[in-house]
Protein backbone atom coordinates (compact mmCIF):
# COMPACT_ATOMS: atom_id res chain seq x y z
CA UNK A 1 0.00 0.00 0.00
CA UNK A 2 1.27 3.47 -1.12
CA UNK A 3 1.70 6.32 1.66
CA UNK A 4 0.28 9.64 0.26
CA UNK A 5 0.72 12.42 3.07
CA UNK A 6 -2.12 15.09 3.04
CA UNK A 7 -1.13 18.20 3.58
CA UNK A 8 0.39 21.58 1.82
CA UNK A 9 3.09 21.99 4.54
CA UNK A 10 6.27 21.89 3.23
CA UNK A 11 8.65 20.31 6.53
CA UNK A 12 5.86 17.68 6.74
CA UNK A 13 6.68 16.18 3.58
CA UNK A 14 9.85 16.50 4.10
CA UNK A 15 9.51 14.73 7.27
CA UNK A 16 7.64 11.95 5.93
CA UNK A 17 10.40 11.74 2.75
CA UNK A 18 13.05 11.91 5.28
CA UNK A 19 11.13 8.64 6.86
CA UNK A 20 11.55 6.80 3.72
CA UNK A 21 7.85 5.61 3.24
CA UNK A 22 6.30 9.09 1.48
CA UNK A 23 4.94 7.47 -2.18
CA UNK A 24 3.12 10.83 -2.84
CA UNK A 25 1.72 13.96 -1.23
CA UNK A 26 -2.65 14.93 -1.92
CA UNK A 27 -3.45 18.40 -1.46
CA UNK A 28 -6.41 20.63 -1.88
CA UNK A 29 -7.12 24.84 -1.22
CA UNK A 30 -8.19 24.48 1.81
CA UNK A 31 -4.73 22.87 2.70
CA UNK A 32 -3.10 25.46 0.88
CA UNK A 33 -4.61 28.43 2.36
CA UNK A 34 -4.59 26.40 5.87
CA UNK A 35 -0.03 27.33 5.07
CA UNK A 36 -0.78 31.04 3.76
CA UNK A 37 -0.51 29.79 0.50
CA UNK A 38 -2.66 32.38 -1.30
CA UNK A 39 -2.70 33.96 -5.22
CA UNK A 40 -2.59 31.98 -8.01
CA UNK A 41 1.42 32.53 -8.84
CA UNK A 42 2.46 31.63 -5.36
CA UNK A 43 -0.30 28.41 -5.49
CA UNK A 44 1.62 27.41 -8.37
CA UNK A 45 5.07 28.04 -7.08
CA UNK A 46 4.04 25.83 -4.20
CA UNK A 47 3.57 23.27 -6.51
CA UNK A 48 6.55 23.21 -8.03
CA UNK A 49 7.73 22.83 -4.53
CA UNK A 50 6.12 19.97 -3.21
CA UNK A 51 7.35 17.76 -6.58
CA UNK A 52 10.81 19.09 -5.43
CA UNK A 53 10.55 17.25 -1.98
CA UNK A 54 8.89 14.15 -3.42
CA UNK A 55 9.53 11.60 -6.06
CA UNK A 56 5.95 10.32 -6.09
CA UNK A 57 2.70 11.59 -8.08
CA UNK A 58 0.85 14.93 -6.32
CA UNK A 59 -2.46 15.75 -6.45
CA UNK A 60 -3.29 19.08 -8.10
CA UNK A 61 -6.80 19.77 -7.34
CA UNK A 62 -8.77 22.53 -10.27
CA UNK A 63 -11.25 25.07 -9.03
CA UNK A 64 -13.42 24.71 -11.69
CA UNK A 65 -16.74 23.14 -12.10
CA UNK A 66 -17.27 23.22 -15.68
CA UNK A 67 -15.42 20.82 -18.82
CA UNK A 68 -13.93 23.40 -20.74
CA UNK A 69 -12.74 24.80 -17.60
CA UNK A 70 -11.85 22.51 -16.09
CA UNK A 71 -9.49 21.20 -18.79
CA UNK A 72 -7.71 24.22 -19.32
CA UNK A 73 -6.81 24.04 -15.49
CA UNK A 74 -6.57 20.65 -15.35
CA UNK A 75 -3.87 21.01 -18.38
CA UNK A 76 -1.86 23.65 -17.01
CA UNK A 77 -1.49 22.17 -14.06
CA UNK A 78 -0.45 18.62 -15.33
CA UNK A 79 2.47 21.01 -17.28
CA UNK A 80 3.60 22.10 -14.35
CA UNK A 81 5.82 18.94 -13.25
CA UNK A 82 5.27 15.33 -14.48
CA UNK A 83 4.76 14.30 -11.14
CA UNK A 84 1.51 16.04 -11.25
CA UNK A 85 -1.40 14.59 -11.23
CA UNK A 86 -4.84 16.29 -11.93
CA UNK A 87 -7.72 15.83 -9.06
CA UNK A 88 -10.97 16.48 -10.30
CA UNK A 89 -14.86 16.67 -8.41
CA UNK A 90 -16.60 13.76 -9.01
CA UNK A 91 -19.15 16.14 -10.96
CA UNK A 92 -20.63 14.69 -14.39
CA UNK A 93 -18.19 17.17 -15.96
CA UNK A 94 -15.52 16.40 -13.51
CA UNK A 95 -16.50 12.40 -15.38
CA UNK A 96 -16.34 13.58 -18.99
CA UNK A 97 -12.49 15.72 -18.04
CA UNK A 98 -11.18 12.56 -16.36
CA UNK A 99 -12.39 10.60 -19.68
CA UNK A 100 -10.68 13.18 -22.13
CA UNK A 101 -7.47 13.63 -19.18
CA UNK A 102 -7.01 9.91 -19.81
CA UNK A 103 -7.36 10.36 -23.44
CA UNK A 104 -4.17 12.91 -23.63
CA UNK A 105 -2.37 10.77 -21.04
CA UNK A 106 -2.95 13.09 -18.07
CA UNK A 107 -3.02 10.89 -14.89
CA UNK A 108 -6.27 11.96 -12.91
CA UNK A 109 -7.73 11.98 -8.95
CA UNK A 110 -11.11 11.53 -8.58
CA UNK A 111 -11.72 13.66 -5.51
CA UNK A 112 -14.93 13.75 -3.07
CA UNK A 113 -16.36 10.26 -3.87
CA UNK A 114 -18.90 9.01 -1.14
CA UNK A 115 -20.59 6.08 -2.98
CA UNK A 116 -19.49 3.16 -5.09
CA UNK A 117 -21.88 3.98 -7.87
CA UNK A 118 -19.01 7.27 -7.63
CA UNK A 119 -16.24 5.26 -7.57
CA UNK A 120 -17.28 2.79 -10.81
CA UNK A 121 -18.19 6.18 -12.76
CA UNK A 122 -14.15 7.16 -12.19
CA UNK A 123 -13.11 3.60 -13.01
CA UNK A 124 -15.14 3.79 -16.24
CA UNK A 125 -13.90 7.04 -17.07
CA UNK A 126 -10.20 6.08 -16.73
CA UNK A 127 -9.37 7.38 -13.28
CA UNK A 128 -5.89 7.13 -12.35
CA UNK A 129 -6.82 7.30 -8.20
CA UNK A 130 -10.31 7.38 -6.67
CA UNK A 131 -10.68 8.87 -3.84
CA UNK A 132 -13.46 8.04 -1.27
CA UNK A 133 -13.28 10.12 2.07
CA UNK A 134 -13.50 7.20 5.07
CA UNK A 135 -13.31 10.10 7.73
CA UNK A 136 -16.35 12.69 6.43
CA UNK A 137 -18.54 9.53 5.93
CA UNK A 138 -17.77 8.24 9.80
CA UNK A 139 -18.76 12.11 11.18
CA UNK A 140 -22.41 11.33 9.79
CA UNK A 141 -22.76 7.61 11.32
CA UNK A 142 -22.07 6.27 8.02
CA UNK A 143 -18.70 3.42 8.03
CA UNK A 144 -16.35 5.06 5.45
CA UNK A 145 -14.60 1.59 5.72
CA UNK A 146 -17.32 -0.72 4.35
CA UNK A 147 -16.96 2.06 0.97
CA UNK A 148 -13.15 0.87 0.26
CA UNK A 149 -14.81 -2.83 0.44
CA UNK A 150 -17.41 -2.41 -1.98
CA UNK A 151 -15.13 -0.61 -4.02
CA UNK A 152 -12.73 -3.48 -3.82
CA UNK A 153 -15.07 -5.56 -4.93
CA UNK A 154 -15.84 -3.95 -7.52
CA UNK A 155 -12.56 -2.86 -8.91
CA UNK A 156 -11.45 -6.60 -8.56
CA UNK A 157 -14.73 -8.02 -10.69
CA UNK A 158 -13.75 -6.19 -13.65
CA UNK A 159 -9.98 -5.72 -13.63
CA UNK A 160 -10.29 -1.86 -13.33
CA UNK A 161 -6.59 -0.55 -12.82
CA UNK A 162 -7.74 2.66 -11.54
CA UNK A 163 -6.21 2.90 -7.83
CA UNK A 164 -8.24 3.06 -4.60
CA UNK A 165 -6.96 6.40 -2.83
CA UNK A 166 -8.53 6.37 0.58
CA UNK A 167 -9.01 9.89 1.89
CA UNK A 168 -9.73 11.96 4.85
CA UNK A 169 -8.20 9.54 6.76
CA UNK A 170 -8.11 10.58 10.57
CA UNK A 171 -5.23 7.87 12.62
CA UNK A 172 -3.32 5.11 12.70
CA UNK A 173 -6.43 2.71 12.93
CA UNK A 174 -7.81 4.13 9.48
CA UNK A 175 -4.52 3.66 8.07
CA UNK A 176 -4.60 -0.61 8.94
CA UNK A 177 -8.17 -1.16 8.12
CA UNK A 178 -7.64 -0.07 4.90
CA UNK A 179 -4.54 -2.17 4.42
CA UNK A 180 -6.26 -5.14 5.38
CA UNK A 181 -8.91 -4.70 3.04
CA UNK A 182 -7.02 -3.54 0.10
CA UNK A 183 -6.76 0.40 -0.73
CA UNK A 184 -3.52 0.60 -3.21
CA UNK A 185 -3.01 4.17 -1.24
CA UNK A 186 -4.21 6.15 2.10
CA UNK A 187 -3.69 9.59 2.22
CA UNK A 188 -3.88 11.10 5.82
CA UNK A 189 -1.89 13.96 7.96
CA UNK A 190 1.86 12.79 8.98
CA UNK A 191 0.28 12.27 12.65
CA UNK A 192 -1.45 9.61 11.51
CA UNK A 193 1.37 7.72 9.72
CA UNK A 194 3.78 8.83 13.03
CA UNK A 195 1.11 7.25 15.28
CA UNK A 196 2.02 3.54 13.27
CA UNK A 197 5.54 3.98 15.10
CA UNK A 198 3.82 4.13 18.96
CA UNK A 199 3.38 1.04 21.10
CA UNK A 200 3.84 1.43 24.47
CA UNK A 201 5.43 -2.45 24.81
CA UNK A 202 7.95 -0.68 22.34
CA UNK A 203 8.65 2.12 24.28
CA UNK A 204 9.04 -0.10 27.48
CA UNK A 205 11.27 -2.53 25.95
CA UNK A 206 13.43 -0.15 24.43
CA UNK A 207 13.50 1.66 28.14
CA UNK A 208 14.50 -1.44 29.58
CA UNK A 209 17.28 -2.61 27.07
CA UNK A 210 19.18 1.16 27.55
CA UNK A 211 18.82 0.37 31.25
CA UNK A 212 20.32 -2.86 31.09
CA UNK A 213 23.15 -1.63 29.26
CA UNK A 214 24.18 1.52 31.52
CA UNK A 215 24.25 -1.46 34.45
CA UNK A 216 26.35 -3.51 32.37
CA UNK A 217 28.38 -0.89 31.40
CA UNK A 218 28.68 0.39 34.80
CA UNK A 219 27.14 3.66 34.64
Amino acid sequence: MKFFIDTANLAQIKEAHDMGVLDGVTTNPSLMAKEGITGHENIINHYKAICDITDGDVSAEVIATTFDEIVAEGEALAKLHERIVVKVPMIKDGIKAIKYFTSKGIKTNCTLVFSAGQALLAAKAGATYVSPFVGRLDDISTDGLTLIEDIRTIYDNYGYPTQILAASVRHSMHVIECAKIGADVITAPLSAIVGLLKHPLTDNGLAQFLADHAKAAGK
